[in-house]
């Protein structure tokens, strides 16, 4: 689903490099047009893949500032058309040119293996070449203010393409906002000595400060939960964005867990599903050394509902469900504004619900990096039994 869509599952980055001393439309415009999709419906091409419009994924010339420009946003859409064909109709084939050869050639009583592959190949380009490609498009929002642009996809193999797509095409570099990225981000510059101090990564490669700080997923997950039974599930907005600063939300676990450790067989994944009234098979598996890795999160500010699937070590967000956006149509609407309209409602609600995700996060990390965490671990291990 696209980023208009209610629900999306999304990651961000945080962009690395200087924009170039001219028009910063004239700029973007340039470049996304040389690096635009084109069409291989008329080839025999397996891939393509390039920039389209936003709006409309059958477009791909950015000649006017309504094909991506929206005020402080620079907004695309990653286009990826491919042929695939299937396994078993490609064996078919094959074996039927292997039988066709073996009759033109009674001397032989089986196929050579060079042969072989070369019938595969020509056998695989005319199934290819009458197969239509299939098109999967993913969104892109890059705010040209704080540098950081949100993806819909968490897909690896789609995020390494976006990266090498938007890099190639902007000549800058993209940084995941991983855990301990998030976390430099909200703290107080008077805890930022602490998080290094706690920092288990032997480099500051992006892969080594995930994998050595998967203890900040472990912990909140697990601090979420133990607030959610005992409280308080109170949260003030301590973030900049659009709520307002000091205003007061929920936020709690339910409906879904999945928990990871270490077994006599390898990793053991426990999930947990349906409403949690008091998290005793999570306690239990806890218990027993496991760690919650994804969970379903509810953040609430007055009638306002965001509800995400969490994942703990990437910090990405899965199903991120926002209230609702509606475009409001009458006779004398022009449909492109209308559309334009809800880009930037959506754009508010979505990241008024990462304003709260951050303010959360940040209070996490508050208790986490103090003192009162030997107060809290030892309550929480109290709960567990």
């Amino acid at each position: 689903m696209g980023i208009l869509s209610n629900t999306v599952s999304f990651c961000q980055y945080q962009v690395s490099g200087e924009f170039p001393d001219k028009d910063l439309y004239e700029w973007a415009a340039d470049r996304l047009a040389q690096n635009a999709f084109r069409a291989i419906d008329q080839t025999a091409e397996e891939l393509s893949f390039g920039w389209v419009h936003f709006d409309d994924p059958s477009d791909s010339s950015f000649a006017t500032p309504r094909a991506f420009w929206r005020d402080h946003y620079l907004a695309f859409t990653l286009r990826r058309d491919q042929r695939r064909v299937p396994a078993v109709l490609l064996k078919a084939y094959q074996e039927k040119a292997e039988n066709d050869y073996l009759s033109s050639n009674p001397g032989l009583k089986w196929v050579p293996k060079d042969k072989r592959h070369d019938l595969r190949n020509a056998v695989r380009s005319i199934l290819l070449s009458k197969t239509l490609p299939l098109p999967a498009m993913y969104d892109a929002v890059w705010d040209t203010r704080t540098g950081v642009v949100t993806f819909s996809s968490l897909t690896p193999k789609i995020q390494e393409l976006f990266e090498y797509l938007f890099e190639r095409t902007f000549q800058m570099s993209l940084v995941a906002i991983h855990p301990f990225a998030r976390a430099e981000r909200v703290l107080d510059k008077s805890l930022r000595p602490a998080l290094q101090k706690a920092n288990c990564a032997p480099t500051d490669a992006v892969a080594d400060l995930i994998k050595g700080n998967r203890w900040l997923g472990w912990d909140f997950l697990l601090w979420l939960a133990y607030q959610t039974m005992n409280g308080p599930a109170e949260h003030t907005v301590g973030q900049p964005g659009t709520a307002p600063h000091g205003e007061p939300f929920v936020a709690y676990l339910n409906d879904h867990l999945i928990l990871l450790g270490a077994g006599d067989k390898g990793a053991q994944k426990i999930t947990v599903a349906g409403p949690q009234d008091s998290f005793r098979e999570t306690c239990t598996a806890l218990q027993n050394g496991k760690q919650i890795t994804e969970a379903t999160l509810y953040l609430e500010k007055q009638e306002h509902v965001w509800r995400m699937t969490f994942k703990g070590e990437t910090f990405s967000f899965g199903s991120f469900k926002c209230p609702a956006v509606k475009p409001e149509r009458d006779s004398l609407t022009d449909e492109s504004n209308e559309w334009e309209a809800v880009f930037y409602e959506r754009m508010h609600v979505l990241e008024e619900g990462l304003q709260l995700f951050d303010s959360l996060y940040n209070d996490f990390l508050n208790e986490r990096l103090s003192q009162d965490w030997e107060r809290k671990t030892r309550a929480i291990r109290e709960w567990l039994i």
